[in-house]
């Protein structure tokens, strides 16, 4: 039973159409402690329409309202708070997740339409440090939370295997590298070459003119030059490879930047025909002052090519391959400006979806309040990072639970989750200062606290062993449950608000909030009595365990059954 519908229904009858259904569904408020009730609603807006006290209003409408199905309706000053009838609501509740299992919260809102999820895409010759993990793991969350939501989303790691940096890093191999040293250690060699590069052209400006020179061979098709491109990409796509299995991330496409070459003249040429192209100081752009933004530069004066080029081809093949619902580009903030150029300059160019392109920006991730930079060598390699967060979680569950099987899964489950978990409870366009000690506690707001949550249910119903727990009859009276059962039904409202937002921190807020009323239910009830409530008691606690569950799936975390 949809509650906010009934209390809705029930005030509009009472108000008798001063305000809309709409309107007033929109007013009704969640009270924070359950004995100020369920739902509420105030009466401030009515005060100027019925030119009385909300006080007074809230009573008169108190009297009207048929209180049918509700265990009481109480006014607290200008409110009126609905308590829920408990049995009811329970057993609505409870019988729906476990009728629906995984799939409850399930929706087709997304009709099906395909959501082309530009994600990860880190550059090739680099390695992946923890500066590519957000983009990762968010565009990943939200992948798994548009199919909840009906969406067909495709995760495209856009690899960053074209550009400039290219010309930079085979003018530096040229200069200083050695072939046996790049293929005993590619990623490492590669980062020192590039490294140097940098702190060399400061002094030699000359160098940064080799490169775009070498740059400028590259996508003219010089067999070296692409021999050594094929080479750098090989090796980093290895290594990429081995982190996003340790995530879990898949993908659907790896289209980088090269795949889109052989696209670019028709780009230019679309704009060409638009008249789209000026000149300026030799070099071809787009004018975007009806959009109050700066010109975008499509072509250099030498005639090559830039990110945004490759971005319009993208984005031309996204719309005619998947004639996108959405098309999403999960992004750093401080790219805000450069998507607003790209959608304006697909907008002038007519193409079908440019409205529906999205920037999901996210804030910076920053270790002892620094900023990556792999041009400066300031790099904190996520592989590492990852490695040192399985160690220490194996570390923990050894001195907690040493006689636990499959104590190495565990251990990688708990420690990916940890990190994980720890970036997506975040709001995206937060900055983060990580702290790994601070994602692996077993208290607080963290990934190993919500799995550990999850754990202690399934440990309760093996405990409860024969005891049938089925979708029938679970009333639960008991006050100190209500919280969590509240919660439980939450659930579906909580997907569809992520979805709306693109924001995986509505899950993992949500599954926090559940972990947390189901252990203040756990320290204070007690479950496994054998009475005629046990059945009841235990489906709460299959109830919690699905719904923690599906909630770290839609994060890319996985929730042990023992910890």
């Amino acid at each position: 039973m949809d509650y906010k519908q009934k209390v809705t229904a029930a005030l509009a009858t009472a108000l008798d159409g001063q305000l809309t259904a709409d309107e007033i569904s929109a007013k009704l408020e969640r009270p924070k402690t359950s004995d100020k009730g369920d739902m509420a609603f105030p009466t401030f807006t009515l005060a100027k329409v019925l030119h009385r006290a909300p006080q007074q209003i809230a009573q008169d409408l108190a009297e009207k309202l048929d209180q049918t199905g509700f265990e009481k309706v109480e006014v607290v000053g200008p409110y009126l708070n609905f308590f829920f009838d408990k049995g009811a609501y329970s057993e609505d509740t409870l019988n729906t997740v476990l009728t629906d299992g995984a799939s409850y919260g399930q929706n087709e809102a997304g009709n099906g339409g395909n959501v082309p999820i530009d994600m990860s895409s880190p550059n090739i010759a680099k390695p992946m440090s923890m500066g590519h993990l957000r983009s990762t793991v968010i565009g990943n969350s939200i992948a798994e939370i548009l199919t909840k939501n009906g969406y067909h989303p495709i995760k495209d790691n856009h690899l960053g295997d074209w550009g400039t940096q290219f010309g930079k890093l085979i003018t530096a191999y040229k200069l200083w590298g050695n072939e046996a040293d790049v293929k005993a250690d590619p990623i490492n060699k590669l980062v020192e070459y590039y490294v140097r590069f940098h702190k060399e052209d400061v002094d030699k400006p000359e160098l940064d003119d080799t490169a775009r020179e070498w740059f400028k061979k590259l996508e003219d098709g010089d067999e070296e030059a692409h021999h050594l491109w094929e080479w750098f990409r090989e090796a980093s796509l290895q290594e990429f490879n081995d982190v996003y299995d340790e995530l879990g991330v898949k993908f659907d496409t790896y289209n980088g930047e090269a795949f889109y070459n052989d696209k670019l003249a028709e780009v230019v040429q679309i704009l060409k025909d638009k008249n789209l192209l000026v000149e300026s100081q030799g070099a071809q752009v787009v004018d975007l002052s009806k959009y109050d933004l700066n010109p975008a530069l499509i072509l250099k004066s030498d005639g090559a090519s830039l990110y945004i080029t490759r971005d319009i081809a993208t984005a031309l093949y996204r719309d005619r391959t998947y004639a996108p619902a959405k098309n999403l580009y999960v992004v750093g903030s401080e790219q805000t400006y450069y998507f607003k150029q790209l959608k304006a300059v697909l907008q002038e160019m007519g193409v079908k979806s440019a409205d529906n392109l999205q920037h999901v920006p996210f804030g910076l991730i920053t270790v002892d309040g620094k900023k990556l930079s792999t041009r400066s060598g300031r790099i904190i390699l996520l592989a590492k990072v990852l490695e040192e967060s399985v160690k220490l979680a194996g570390e923990e569950i050894d001195e907690k639970n040493p006689d636990l099987p499959n104590k190495a899964e565990v251990a990688r489950q708990v420690g990916v989750g940890a990190i994980v978990f720890g970036d997506l409870k975040n709001e995206r366009t937060n900055n983060i200062d990580f702290v790994l000690a601070d994602q692996l506690k077993f208290e607080g707001e963290t990934g190993p606290y919500v799995q550990y949550s999850h754990a202690r249910a399934e440990s309760i119903l093996r405990k409860a062993g024969k005891v049938d727990v089925q979708a029938a009859g679970n009333q639960i009276d008991d006050p100190e449950a209500w919280d969590t059962i509240k919660t439980l039904a939450d659930f579906p409202a909580i997907v569809k608000m992520a979805c709306a937002e693109l924001e995986p921190s509505v899950i993992a807020k949500y599954a926090i909030r559940l972990a947390k009323t189901f252990n203040k239910y756990y320290a204070h009830s007690k479950i496994l009595t054998e009475d005629a409530e046990l059945p009841a008691r235990l489906a709460l606690v299959k109830a919690v365990s699905t719904v923690l569950k599906e909630s770290l799936r839609l994060l890319g975390v996985q929730a042990p059954d023992e910890m």
